[in-house]
């Protein structure tokens, strides 16, 4: 994507939510949470694969909401970048290419666990993302961090992972090629958490999309 073209998608992208400063304040709130589509990069397409709930929109990352001043802000843990702090429109705008992303709240969330969250959230600013995604290792990988941020609250829980793509009953190539990159076996089983399953809580509401 050019960037006269990408100028022009970011444009649409901020007429499209309306976001002006009293639309940001009705529409977003801190603590909201936002999951992104898939990308046709092959780890985003590898997670959704094995993590797919059936949903009309299959989610392969995740962040928090921070409206600060009418500007919506997300903390979120990405590959390379590690947990970091991005406008609105940068995240929504994966690697230059705009993605669907829905909008969820928790449901009867107070004041004091989205502050708590949030500080949270800054202090583990600049942490690695976790490759691996095994939660005892160093960083975070996308919803490790949301979890991380609300487990005090129990919003969100841990299921045993399975890296097996359903269609063949076998473990996913993209899956097999990551982890014998890594040099490590693949962490079948182990607790984690995804994306596409988190979307799916009880606990969330979701308010809608942001942009398609």
């Amino acid at each position: 994507m050019n960037r006269i073209v990408r100028s022009v998608v970011i444009v649409l992208l901020i007429l499209g939510m309306g976001c002006t400063d009293s639309d940001n304040h009705r529409r977003f709130q801190t603590g909201d949470i936002l999951f992104r589509g898939r990308l046709n990069g092959s780890l985003s397409r590898a997670i959704d694969a094995v993590t797919q709930t059936g949903m009309e929109h299959h989610y392969t990352h995740m962040g928090i909401v921070e409206l600060i001043n009418d500007t919506v802000w997300v903390y979120h843990a990405a590959p390379v970048k590690g947990v970091c702090k991005e406008l609105l429109a940068d995240f929504c705008l994966a690697n230059e290419d705009s993605v669907v992303v829905g909008h969820f709240r928790i449901k009867n969330g107070s004041k004091l666990m989205f502050d708590t969250a949030l500080d949270r959230a800054r202090q583990e600013l600049g942490q690695p993302y976790n490759y691996s995604y095994i939660l005892d290792d160093e960083g975070f990988y996308c919803s490790e961090y949301i979890y991380h941020l609300f487990e005090q609250d129990s919003v969100f829980k841990l299921n045993p992972m399975t890296f097996v793509d359903p269609s063949s009953g076998e473990f996913h190539s993209g899956w097999i090629r990551h982890y014998k990159d890594l040099g490590i076996e693949i962490p079948e089983g182990e607790p984690g958490c995804n994306p596409n399953g988190m979307a799916a809580s009880e606990n969330l509401e979701f308010l809608g999309r942001v942009m398609e």
